[in-house]
């Protein structure tokens, strides 16, 4: 039996066009912000336990990819929060192309580095939040987060229907059970007055500002805007300048069939904030509880990946997500612009599939009847030494130099308070190379069949014949000790997807 298909207008997803595939000679820069959302991958989750598939624009990749840690290296510090791994091996679904993987892990301070949090809960109490799934569930999932908080940590409560109100002004944890007795008495009814009470939980927010705190509103809501400002380019500008006081807003959506992720993403993404999707209480407790650190405390902001490809090693790539987060070139050394942000002990993978220079493998696209692309094979590294000796003495030497390099890495960040960034750098070199399927990590492994089952429920062109079997396989190779039981779980979720395909 097939999966019946999802209406495309009950939830609302913003549209996600693949990235293109790059021609190196043509376009061998890349840049995008970091995004440590995870909202997609619960919400398909949801869906697939339905019985359903998802529909595409619900799938983004990198989300799937990030809701799994992979164990990068540790920082020692918070004065380098995060270190790069890099990893270059096959692709599974084409032995032609390579993945290269750029992975990093922020630094987790002990309990007694971290700063206090001053927390502003924003809860929608409209109507449409009566559901199991939605408020009370909610009511459980923050009563969950405030048992993890510390005595001298605040949190507020500001809720919206057809009006907003303050239900509980900040309050030190030390007097949780008076937090947890309003979380407790929170009740559904009326209209969604979203952006008035976005407007009154900043306010509230400001006045007990602590510069030397994590003052965050979290927003919890099923998207259902109707009443106030309620225009997506009003919302953005709101939160966008509302971003410069300091204050970071994060977002939970729940609810299945009127659930807003458009919305949803676009908060987050302009609050500098994570967007989560709660679809149960062990999916609360995840994001609330084990990773209430990572989600409430960031190590570092606005940060920022650019690659540059050597043509000489290179001549095709493409980046696997992060659509909704591609940056112009001119955007990575500007500090004004906004990107990413990420928490104590986050976790954050890219993965490119790239076509190197000279590969066996049929290139997807062909070359040039009248440019310098019609014998690349030949030319690789000779190219770029050839181009070296006809420059000057300076250029020869560097392009000589780097000739043997796959990429260039870069990644700039601030530390959360500051205004200027810091620059990272990495050549990828045949060092992070592995040819030998063996000698493969489990976890680049893992993250490739993630990456795979993505593209795969998204129809992607390039994917071929790679099946639901084949992901299975390549996620049992990648399972590790798996702790969590997560990944057992993103098996068995293939396997329900694989076994209704007929």
């Amino acid at each position: 039996m097939l999966f019946p298909a999802v209406p495309a207008n009950q939830d609302r997803f913003p549209q996600v066009v693949a990235n293109a595939l790059k021609v190196v000679k043509e376009e061998r820069i890349s840049t995008f912000s970091v995004d440590v959302d995870t909202a997609s991958y619960a919400f398909l989750r949801r869906t697939i336990h339905m019985g359903q598939l998802p529909q595409a624009d619900a799938v983004r990749v990198e989300e799937l990819i990030n809701y799994f840690d992979y164990d990068y290296p540790l920082p020692k510090s918070l004065k380098h929060p995060f270190q790069p791994t890099v990893a270059l091996f096959p692709a599974p679904w084409n032995e032609e192309k390579k993945l290269m993987l750029v992975g990093i892990k922020g630094y987790a301070p002990p309990p007694q580095e971290r700063p206090p949090a001053h927390l502003t809960l924003l809860v929608d109490v409209s109507g449409s939040m009566a559901p199991e799934n939605r408020l009370p569930l909610l009511r459980t999932a923050f009563s969950m987060m405030v048992n993890q908080l510390r005595p001298e940590d605040t949190v507020a409560v500001v809720v919206y229907a057809s009006d907003v109100g303050i239900r509980l002004q900040p309050t030190a944890v030390a007097e949780k059970e008076k937090i947890l007795e309003v979380i407790d008495s929170l009740q559904a009814g009326g209209a969604t007055a979203g952006g008035s009470g976005i407007r009154m939980a900043y306010e509230l927010a400001k006045k007990t500002f602590n510069p030397k705190a994590v003052n965050r509103v979290i927003l919890a809501t099923d998207g259902d805007f109707n009443v106030g400002m309620t225009s997506l380019q009003e919302l953005q500008a709101f939160i966008s300048e509302q971003r410069k006081s300091g204050i970071y807003l994060s977002v939970l959506g729940v609810g299945y069939g009127n659930y807003n992720d458009a919305l949803m993403q676009s908060l987050a993404q302009n609050g500098n904030g994570v967007a989560a999707y709660i679809d149960s209480l062990t999916e609360a407790r995840r994001v609330l509880v084990d990773n209430l650190t990572a989600n409430l405390f960031p190590i570092a902001n606005d940060v920022k990946i650019q690659v540059e490809f050597n043509p000489a090693r290179v001549s095709e790539y493409r980046l696997l997500g992060y659509e909704t987060r591609m940056l112009k070139r001119e955007d990575f050394n500007n500090d004004k612009v906004d990107a990413g942000d990420v928490g104590a002990g986050h976790s954050v993978t890219a993965l490119y599939e790239l076509t190197l220079t000279g590969s066996k493998g049929k290139r997807a696209v062909e070359p040039l009847r009248y440019g310098e692309e019609s014998n690349e094979a030949e030319e690789s590294v000779t190219a770029a030494t050839g181009q070296a000796q006809a420059g000057g003495k300076g250029e020869k030497s560097r392009t000589k130099a780097h000739a043997q390099e796959y990429a260039f890495l870069k990644m700039r960040y601030k530390t959360p308070g500051e205004s200027n960034s810091q620059l990272l750098e990495q050549p990828i070199t045949d060092k992070v190379a592995f040819s030998n399927d063996d000698e493969i990590p489990a976890n680049h492994r893992f993250a490739a069949a993630v990456a795979a089952f993505g593209l795969k429920l998204r129809n992607d062109s390039l994917l071929g014949d790679f099946s639901y079997a084949r992901i299975v396989e390549q996620a049992q190779k990648g399972k590790g000790e798996d702790g969590s039981g997560l990944r057992a779980e993103f098996i068995n979720m293939v396997k329900t997807v694989q076994a209704r395909q007929r």
